[in-house]
């Protein structure tokens, strides 16, 4: 007599439903961000009729350009659950060398975009290969990046100011000038934003990155080549802040040693509040350029309003506690609903 044993079922997509939950999760995040940034503005506009006209959206869009740009960058870093606080510094050190680069030439604009992001990208690229290679904490690195490339700054520059008269007009046109009535720096961000959006989801590369921040151990078991995939986020950031620190000089024309100082912790609020986990694997550029967005929109409301910029800062603060707080308490549930589904 044959005895047949049946087979068990097979096992869910434990994997894909762990995608499509993840991503149901974070466009609930990134809806309830525009929602509230819509809020936002309409509060302000009824209470301030003048900051939506003609040039208080172009004043906000060039605001925003430069930090959304950042905040893309630093997505890619903290996706791989890395960080990168040296940013800030990188932009004060790219503006002033393009700035001092220019300086009574007539250097046209990409060769001062392309040797910001060289700038940007050599100091991403020191940063990257402590981290990888080295093995460095990733904050001790870039702590200690920030001190050396202030230091650095404020030694060659010496007081100096690059004033914007000594800076070519076709590079101040680049942050003054527009195309159909938008403004360019707001465009190349969208452009940035939009080219590493598609990478991320589109190239193995890309989801690569996603694996090492979701779980190291198992990326490296898959075979991911993880110390040239952080390097590379590493040297992207690095180069993304380097040309922004170019299009800083295009948009104020006047450069000192200390330009961005401070910003790596608003950068950083704006890729947490924008739903990029700080524990890495998750999250978007939309999210993070979202969140930079708000940022920005909440500095311009309060000083329309005639607020305490000191305000501005408390927020971002309160928000990126939030965000932090929101992202643990997803996270502890997301484990539990997936554990369940694996279950069954």
């Amino acid at each position: 007599m044959t005895v047949t044993v049946d087979k068990p079922a097979p096992a869910p997509d434990t994997e894909r439903s762990a995608r499509s939950l993840v991503d149901a999760v974070f466009r609930a995040r990134e809806i309830s961000i525009a929602g509230a940034l819509v809020l936002l503005v309409l509060f302000t506009w009824v209470a301030e009729p003048r900051f939506l006209n003609d040039q208080g959206v172009k004043d906000l869009a060039l605001n925003a350009a430069i930090l959304v740009l950042l905040a893309v960058g630093q997505s890619v870093v903290v996706i791989t659950r890395n960080i990168d606080l040296s940013v800030g510094s990188v932009v004060g050190l790219s503006a002033f060398a393009c700035g001092k680069f220019v300086s009574g030439t007539d250097h046209g604009v990409l060769t001062v975009l392309l040797l910001g992001v060289v700038v940007g990208g050599a100091c991403g690229l020191v940063s990257g290969s402590l981290v990888s290679f080295g093995r460095v904490p990733a904050l001790v690195v870039t702590l200690g990046m920030l001190y050396i490339i202030q230091g650095l700054d404020y030694w060659w520059a010496q007081g100096e100011q690059i004033n914007a008269a000594d800076v070519p007009q076709p590079v101040l046109d680049l942050g003054s000038g527009s195309v159909l009535g938008i403004p360019y720096l707001p465009l190349i961000s969208a452009t940035v934003l939009a080219g590493t959006a598609y990478f991320l989801r589109t190239y193995r590369s890309g989801r690569e990155l996603y694996a090492i921040g979701s779980s190291p151990e198992a990326a490296r078991l898959a075979g991911v080549p993880i110390r040239r995939r952080v390097l590379g986020a590493y040297l992207f950031s690095g180069a993304v802040s380097g040309f922004a620190g170019a299009l800083w000089l295009a948009r104020f024309g006047t450069v000192v040693a200390d330009n961005a100082h401070g910003w790596e912790l608003t950068v950083v609020s704006a890729v947490v509040v924008g739903g990029v986990a700080i524990v890495g694997g998750t999250g978007t550029v939309w999210g993070a350029a979202l969140g930079a967005l708000l940022l920005t929109t909440i500095g311009s409301a309060l000083a329309v309003l005639k607020v305490d910029s000191f305000w501005a800062d408390a927020i971002a603060g309160a928000l990126l506690l939030a965000a932090i707080s929101v992202d643990r308490i997803v996270n502890v549930r997301m484990t539990r609903a997936l554990r369940k589904r694996s279950a069954r």
